[in-house]
This record gives C-alpha cells, sequence and structure tokens, in this order.
C-alpha cells in the first residue's frame, strides 16, 4: 500500500549579504545612474590613446591652421573638433580624455592612501583611548587647522609642482576627515558585548581591532571613501587652477579652466569652460550620489554586523 502524496513545503532561499545589497543597489535609480557615468567616464580616461587616435589629434600639438580662426580665435565643437579647440588650436576632447586620467587617478589614489591612514590611526586612537586618543585626536585638530592652499604653496615653492606632490598634499588634508568618524564609530563598538567576549578569550588588541571591530566599520570606510574620491577631485583641479598641480602643458581639467579663465578668451568660446567645468560638475555629483546609494545598499538599518570569532575546543 503507497503512502498518500503530500504537499511539500515550499523551499526557503536564503539569499546573501552580497545579493541583498545588489538588489537594493539595482533598486536605486539615482545611484545607477550615476554608477552609469562613473563608468562611461572610467572608460573615457582609459581609452585616451583610443580617442587620440580616432580623432587623429594629439593632446598638445596645435592645429593652427584648422583649429584656430583666419583672427586668430578658437574653433567651436564641430565636425573636425568635437569639443572645439582652445586658444592655442588644441583638440579640447583629447585634452579632456587626458585631463580625466589625471584627476581619476589623483582622486582616487589619494583616498584610498588617505583612507588607509585616517581608519588606522582612527581605530587606534578610538580603541585605546587615553593619551594615544588626545595625542591623535589634537593632531587631527591641528591638521584641520592649517591653511590648505598657504600649505600648498609653500610645497610647490620649495618642491616645484608635480603628481607625487598633489597626492601627497591632498592626502594629507583629506585624512582627517574619515579618522574622526572611525574614532567615533569604534568608541561606540569598543563597549559592545563581542569585544568583551574577545577579550575574555584572550585576543590582543590588534587582533579585536581586525577582526571584530575592523568589519563592522566596512560600511563607513566604503561611503567615505566614496566620498573622498570627488574631493580630491576637485581638490586637484583646484589646485591646478591655482597653478600649483600638475606642469602645463600636461592637460587637467583645473589647468584647461585656468587656460580659459587667463586671458578671457572664454567670453568669446564658451566651450573652453562649460564643457570642462559640466564634467567636473557632474563627475563630483555622481560620487556623491554613488556614495549615498552605497550607505543605502550596504546598510540600511544602520546597525553594526558582529563577526563571531571561532572558539577552539580544548
Amino acid at each position: 500500500m503507497t503512502a498518500p502524496a503530500t504537499d511539500s513545503a515550499p523551499a526557503v532561499v536564503q539569499r546573501g549579504s552580497f545579493e541583498l545589497t545588489l538588489r537594493r543597489l539595482l533598486r536605486d535609480k539615482a545611484g545607477l545612474l550615476a554608477l552609469s557615468f562613473i563608468l562611461l567616464l572610467v572608460a573615457f580616461a582609459l581609452g585616451a590613446g583610443v580617442v587620440e587616435a580616432w580623432t587623429g589629434h594629439s593632446a598638445f600639438e596645435q592645429y593652427r591652421d584648422t583649429g584656430l580662426t583666419p583672427t586668430g580665435m578658437p574653433v567651436g565643437p564641430g565636425a573636425e573638433f568635437l569639443f572645439g579647440t582652445d586658444g592655442l588650436g588644441r583638440d579640447v576632447m583629447v585634452r579632456l580624455a587626458y585631463g580625466a586620467r589625471t584627476s581619476l587617478t589623483i582622486g582616487v589614489l589619494a583616498s584610498l592612501i588617505a583612507s588607509f591612514i585616517g581608519v588606522s590611526i582612527g581605530l587606534v586612537a578610538g580603541y585605546f583611548g587615553g593619551w594615544a586618543d588626545i595625542v591623535l585626536g589634537r593632531t587631527m585638530d591641528l591638521v584641520m587647522s592649517i591653511p590648505v592652499l598657504l600649505c600648498a604653496l609653500a610645497l610647490v615653492s620649495v618642491f616645484g609642482p608635480s603628481v607625487i606632490l598633489s597626492v601627497a598634499v591632498i592626502v594629507f588634508f583629506s585624512w582627517t576627515t574619515i579618522g574622526r568618524v572611525i574614532r567615533g564609530q569604534v568608541i561606540s563598538l569598543r563597549q559592545r558585548d563581542f569585544v568583551q567576549a574577545s577579550r575574555s578569550l584572550g585576543a590582543g588588541p590588534v587582533s579585536i581591532m581586525i577582526i571584530d571591530i575592523l568589519p563592522n566599520l566596512s560600511v563607513p570606510i566604503i561611503v567615505y571613501t566614496t566620498m573622498m574620491i570627488p574631493n580630491g577631485i576637485v581638490f586637484e583641479a583646484t589646485l591646478s587652477f591655482l597653478g600649483l598641480g600638475i606642469v602645463p602643458p600636461a592637460p587637467s581639467w583645473g589647468g584647461m579652466l585656468a587656460e580659459a579663465a587667463s586671458n578671457s578668451i572664454y567670453l568669446v568660446a564658451w566651450w573652453l569652460i562649460m564643457i570642462p567645468g559640466a564634467i567636473l560638475l557632474i563627475t563630483t555629483l555622481s560620487f556623491n550620489i554613488l556614495g549615498d546609494a552605497l550607505r543605502d545598499a550596504l546598510d540600511p538599518s544602520g546597525r553594526p554586523t558582529r563577526k563571531r570569532r571561532k572558539v577552539s575546543k580544548s
């Protein structure tokens, strides 16, 4: 005699944190739009050589016959020069592509270095407290009180403008932001039960900071690092605009804006200000929107996640 067939209960599908984060991010239309623009910008920067070969124009060559009018003025956007030319007859689109490579490289590299320094110092200051917190906290206050432009001007006058100096200046004035945030987060986490349990198991300070506390800081680290990238890009553009950043004639967005403003040529050649300025604005806005979207997707509840420590059986 066969047993009667019974309806089996529907299986419960368990989704991992990565899949849930991806689903939340895909539902954020503004975040997806910002991410799409950033990916296009990265492709534009990485493909600067392709853009140069496709147009047949170099980023440094001055096309005085075709890139300037008979009166010596730059040529506006058209079939041969899609974004027009500058006051020297150089292709603006090709220079924008190489400028994007420079700005993204400096912005991303400086943000990663500043994030690493800020997270490390914030962990130490927040976990140990006492004199370590006082010394490191006052160091952050001291760095934040230094005039940025005066310091950059002094460094450039001694060492001369360069990419390395631009990254160093951006890192020096950027790490304090994420450092203060991480310090506050660590202070609130160091007395949690799972940290106390790790101490009772004999874990050392370095082990607790890396294994127990650091995973709970992944959301602010990712979000603040993402939001530091546009600050680095704008910082680099400001330094280049003031003549303290990338050495001309190497293309950079700030340098292009400075060249257009130096002789007021933008009054008759609007594209020299509008196109680099619009790209700089949209880039900054896109990274900020992406940072907000990542924050909502990674941890919508704002509650820290606990990483369990394995206890070996004696």
